[in-house]
């Protein structure tokens, strides 16, 4: 069976890109998987000035998930492999250095195993964050296998909502007054039991949520940050079935480009939301149906 797998990757600021999509390839499974990098809440980087926290964290974890993998260790194992890799280097490089809780980076992470299945494939899913899994059948039908809801995007365009009837429309404003609260949400993340964040010292298990789906010959799969999928539950620009035919048919970079297009002409009057514009990210597999 033949596979095709593309992939982007795409900062909001230039040269800065706190996302990454990536592929990995065993003899017995393909993995698909996309890092979400949580925007430092800090006042300056502590681990990699000038590359920056949350860059470093990401490429590092992405780094070291690969020889996991390659290990034959089952997707929460890896992860937790990896995740103990780059919290040795984090504390070697911050010798010396108090760094609050708040400065440790996070992440979101979705993770597609696929392993081939007969005709088509079995797919294990291993969930942290808000980014998003999309599945296209054969027949057009498109499914969201991860339905997840982040409750803090609806709390921060609350307090948002706040802050504007207040009369502060500056964002420097707005994120001085945001600051505690960011700051004791990202403490809390890289504290709580059984987390649902990718950070470098998980207080137990992974609290990922976890799946088991099959894939017949000719699906695809749509795995997304959450500011690739802004397209659709942002800016509403597209449906998820709309959004994976113009992938499929066009690429990865014709959906980039109508998004930055999109975050450019809107940004002086955009949705409250904190980040006017958001890294990009996404993979897209394909499976062909079995020759005959």
């Amino acid at each position: 069976m033949f596979m095709h797998i593309d992939s982007i990757s795409d900062g909001a600021k230039p040269d800065h890109n706190e996302d990454w999509a990536g592929s990995f390839r065993t003899p017995a499974s393909t993995e698909l998987v996309v890092i979400d990098g949580g925007t430092s809440v800090a006042d300056r980087d502590y681990v990699a000035p000038g590359e920056g926290d949350v860059v470093w964290f990401v490429t590092r974890f992405a780094a070291a998930l690969g020889p996991a993998i390659d290990a034959g260790l089952g997707q929460r194992e890896a992860a937790h492999a990896a995740v103990e890799q780059v919290h040795r280097e984090f504390l070697a490089r911050c010798a010396g250095k108090e760094v609050p809780l708040y400065a440790w980076p996070i992440a979101a992470l979705s993770w597609v195993r696929a392993h081939q299945h007969g005709d088509g494939h079995r797919l294990e899913l291993f969930c942290l964050g808000d980014c998003k899994i999309l599945l296209r059948r054969p027949d057009g039908e498109v499914l969201d296998l991860d339905p997840f809801v982040n409750p803090q995007e609806a709390i921060l365009r609350t307090e948002i909502e706040k802050l504007r009837r207040e009369g502060i429309h500056d964002a420097a404003a707005r994120q001085a007054r945001l600051t505690p609260m960011l700051r004791a949400r990202r403490a809390f993340q890289n504290s709580v039991a059984n987390t649902n964040s990718l950070c470098l010292r998980p207080n137990g298990a992974f609290g990922a949520r976890t799946s088991t789906f099959e894939a017949q010959a000719g699906s695809a799969i749509l795995v997304m940050s959450d500011g690739f999928y802004r397209l659709v539950d942002t800016y509403a620009l597209h449906t998820p079935h709309s959004l994976f035919r113009l992938c499929m048919e066009h690429g990865l970079p014709a959906a980039l480009a109508q998004l930055r297009d999109h975050e450019a002409a809107t940004r002086a009057s955009g949705p409250a939301v904190v980040k006017q514009a958001d890294d990009a990210s996404a993979i897209l597999w394909r499976s062909d149906h079995p020759r005959v």
